[in-house]
């Protein structure tokens, strides 16, 4: 190692894509969106792991507002009776100055589920609601890199809102072009090659 961190790539708004040897049930087959990343540590939420738990069970104010399925996605194995939202803004809507949204990255924001839904859902395109949260202490997610668990790549806003029966963990990789692109093919059971 040259001094450079292994997570010097990884910054608000990238994914971390799990690498097909990573087989830990809470990530397997996973595209966790970055929330924030410093030097105590990383937060991201699980994207591609939808529940049967309606939105409007939990958070009726925002249940209408959600993009479909309409249920609340499993974000990690932490704090899983906490609730973060993401929303992918309208073209032309800028998060900075907006009461209740926290930006991300471009047109993607942190969603303050206390504020009025009816004042800010007319500005996103979508939103997502996640139960629980990815989490990595100092220098934690570094090592799992270092170890091949981990892809970093860019996110699009349009990853946050992917629809729930969509394979994104194959779609991200298959965009990243040769030779990430190859890992998109890798079975999930390889006993079903």
């Amino acid at each position: 190692m040259c001094g450079v961190p292994s997570d010097v790539a990884v910054e608000p708004g990238t994914l971390l894509v799990a690498a097909p040897s990573l087989l830990d049930n809470n990530f397997r087959r996973t595209v966790v969106y970055v929330i924030d990343h410093r030097g105590e540590g990383t937060l991201g939420v699980v994207l591609n792991r939808p529940s049967d738990v309606p939105v409007d069970d939990v958070l009726p104010n925002w249940g209408p507002h959600v993009t479909q399925p309409g249920s609340v996605f499993v974000g990690g194995p932490v704090e899983q009776k906490t609730a973060l939202c993401l929303a992918a803004m309208r073209t032309g809507v800028d998060v900075d100055g907006v009461r209740g949204l926290v930006a991300v990255r471009g047109p993607v924001a942190l969603v303050d589920l206390d504020a009025d839904p009816d004042a800010l859902a007319p500005k996103f395109r979508g939103m997502r609601v996640f139960a629980g949260y990815a989490g990595w202490d100092t220098g934690q997610l570094a090592g799992e890199i270092d170890r091949g668990d981990w892809i970093v790549v860019p996110a699009l806003p349009s990853d946050v809102l992917a629809p729930a029966e969509e394979d994104l963990w194959g779609r991200v990789l298959r965009r990243q072009g040769m030779p990430l692109a190859l890992l998109a093919t890798h079975p999930g059971d390889v006993k079903q090659n």
